[in-house]
């Protein structure tokens, strides 16, 4: 009888479900072969939604450590590796996107605050007007005594509505510091703005 290789091979799936089962029991040499085989078709899915590489690869990250978690659920007869794999690709890329436009929101949300507290009416009288202009004066000066980054950091994050990690991208900086910077710039210009009122 003839030798047919495609018999004694195991198929994709089945390799990729050993895989998996093996992560389950806490296998970690497993871990980084499934990394090895999947990586680069899933980093294509992480890009397709999230569209920036950086990103995509906190999003695979995230997903080779739900999938570390999570492997002693994962059931092969109710779904494909890859297609279960790339559910938790795809789920990891939405969460990440929700969580950039909630940190967008809340910068947006704490400058509004700050200049609802400046400038409180929408219409505004001629003596509004002129508090207006005497505020934006103080907003002008307060803005003035910071310093020269954390000033830049406060007024792009505001005016180009961009992101915590946005703003780190584009300067440059760890993420860290430009959250330090917004939150103490706008400590500083509550403070500032108070001694105006």
């Amino acid at each position: 009888m003839p030798h047919n290789p495609r018999m004694t091979a195991p198929s994709p799936d089945a390799e990729l479900i050993s895989l998996i089962d093996r992560i389950g029991r806490r296998d970690e040499v497993a871990l980084r072969l499934l990394y090895d085989r999947t990586a680069p078709r899933l980093m294509g899915l992480a890009m397709r939604v999230v569209r920036q590489r950086e990103w995509a690869e906190d999003v695979l990250q995230e997903s080779f450590m739900t999938v570390w978690r999570a492997a002693g659920d994962y059931r092969g007869t109710l779904s494909p590796p890859l297609a279960w794999l790339g559910l938790i690709v795809r789920s990891r890329s939405l969460d990440l996107l929700r969580r950039r436009t909630a940190d967008r929101a809340q910068l947006t949300q704490e400058f509004d605050e700050l200049m609802a507290e400046t400038i409180e009416s929408d219409a505004p009288s001629p003596a509004d007007t002129a508090d207006a202009s005497e505020q934006a004066w103080a907003l002008h000066q307060c803005l003035s005594r910071l310093e020269a980054r954390q000033r830049e950091v406060v007024s792009l994050a505001y005016l180009r509505e961009l992101s915590h990690g946005e703003l780190a991208e584009q300067l440059k900086l760890p993420l860290g510091t430009v959250k330090t910077w917004i939150r103490r710039g706008l400590e500083k210009l509550r403070l500032c703005m108070g001694r105006f009122a």
